[in-house]
């Protein structure tokens, strides 16, 4: 692997631990449909504000989302570009797998045995 195929698959694990949260999914996806205030997100779990900015954190080291700071206030908007390519590394995983089903129904189909079911008799 080259250095830059290592950065990939790291980017590639920090975005899928970030994901593998249900409450950052959720995140995630309320700072896809707008900017949101960290505080204003911190509102809407039952969970403390520390706990919500750490959620964020992790986001956003997953370069799943983005901050700003607007006086006081962190606004987290979602990075489209990143979950678009988060959506591309799931499609070649999914190919890698159509292939290989491909692959064994053609051994299947070449295989003999399996075009002359041998009968049975009860």
């Amino acid at each position: 692997m080259t250095h830059g195929d290592h950065q990939d698959e790291d980017r590639a694990d920090a975005m899928f631990h970030a994901l593998a949260d249900r409450t950052r999914r959720d995140i995630l996806r309320r700072v896809l449909a707008g900017e949101h205030s960290v505080s204003a997100l911190a509102a809407s779990y039952d969970m403390s504000f520390a706990a919500v900015q750490k959620h964020v954190a992790v986001l956003e080291r997953a370069g799943l989302i983005t901050k700003r700071r607007t006086g006081r206030e962190a606004l987290a908007s979602g990075d489209v570009e990143a979950v678009r390519s988060v959506g591309s590394m799931l499609t070649e995983l999914e190919a890698v797998w159509r292939g290989r089903i491909a692959r064994i129904d053609d051994l299947i189909a070449q295989d003999p045995a399996s075009s002359h079911p041998t009968e049975r008799t009860e």
